[in-house]
């Protein structure tokens, strides 16, 4: 599986934004639809967003090893299905996945060659900023996840590249550079070469 793009980072840095500027812009990626045990927000939907299920049915999926990866963070299950690799990865088509840093050790420890990227925020202050925004004040929910942001960060060394979203363009353009060059890659190029080197008739 070469077609894998990781894109990761902490609770309020900005990077489903910039994820979705992504799959509008480029149309060989595909979105990585997770499972999840966490409620359903307002404004999401079911296979879309995450494929919302049950405790139970996310541990019988577990028992049936339908899972390429899986973690709990805060306080829910997440899991990526080997379905949703390799329905998602083939054919040209670049599979995207936002999944935390569990995630993507697992991911990268059985593809190597899958590109995993960190988004994070220009600094501390600015992260707590987002999370007051999100919770109206740093009540104790914002204080977890700033406490399993700075966790996240100290994992920086499992990613390829480190992207600062000090400004949503800036850090959308940087990641715009990353795709192409990921697509431009030798390993997704050497076909088109080949094809140069057939001796014509």
């Amino acid at each position: 599986m070469r077609n894998i793009i990781i894109i990761s980072g902490p609770s309020g840095c900005g990077k489903s934004t910039l994820i979705h500027m992504l799959l509008n812009e480029f149309p060989e990626l595909q979105f990585s639809v997770s499972h999840t045990t966490r409620p359903k927000r307002a404004g999401e939907l079911d296979g879309r967003d995450y494929h919302f299920v049950s405790e139970t049915r996310f541990a019988a999926m577990v028992r049936d090893g339908r899972f390429v990866e899986k973690a709990a963070v805060h306080g829910h299950h997440y899991g990526t299905s080997w379905q949703e690799i390799r329905a998602k990865s083939g054919q040209g088509r670049i599979l995207v996945l936002d999944i935390d840093v569990q995630g993507a050790r697992s991911i990268k420890a059985k593809f190597p060659e899958a590109m995993a990227i960190f988004v994070v925020p220009p600094t501390l202050a600015a992260l707590k900023k987002r999370l007051r925004q999100r919770q109206q004040q740093l009540d104790h929910e914002a204080r977890r996840r700033l406490a399993a942001a700075m966790k996240e960060l100290r994992a920086y060394p499992l990613y390829d590249y480190v992207v600062v979203n000090n400004d949503v363009a800036s850090a959308y353009a940087d990641l715009c550079c990353l795709v192409v060059a990921f697509r431009l890659q030798r390993t997704r190029s050497a076909g088109q070469v080949r094809k140069l080197l057939r001796p014509k008739p």
